[in-house]
């Protein structure tokens, strides 16, 4: 699960994902999230969240800290994009794992400049 803080209807969200779809639905259940509001899966999410570029849910940020104690690591803005790499590393495809690594690359540049204050 990211740190980032994305407002909805008067709440502040953030992402939460896993390394699969069961870990991802088991921890949503053990936090207390419908598992209708997961999006970018082919058949469980509905309208526009079919669309979406990965398999999360956004959760409210009062949800945080429960998901931590039942196992989510928390990750900086760039760990949905982290994770998206290693997906594309993980597919078997050559091409789309030399992409996976660019883009591990690039986020790793990212997080660098921040750490040394450049914008």
């Amino acid at each position: 699960m990211d740190d980032v803080e994305h407002p909805f209807h008067g709440m502040l969200m953030c992402h939460l994902w896993a390394d699969s779809l069961d870990e991802l639905l088991e921890m949503v259940d053990r936090i207390g999230v419908e598992r209708k509001w997961i999006q970018g899966h082919p058949t469980l999410s509905f309208g526009k969240h079919r669309t979406a570029s990965w398999v999360h849910f956004d959760i409210p940020k009062g949800k945080r800290a429960r998901a931590i104690g039942a196992g989510a690591i928390l990750t900086d803005r760039y760990g949905p994009l982290e994770h998206c790499a290693r997906l594309q590393i993980a597919s078997g495809d050559p091409q789309e794992a030399r992409r996976g690594e660019s883009r591990l690359a690039l986020i790793d540049r990212c997080r660098e400049n921040e750490a040394a204050g450049v914008a």
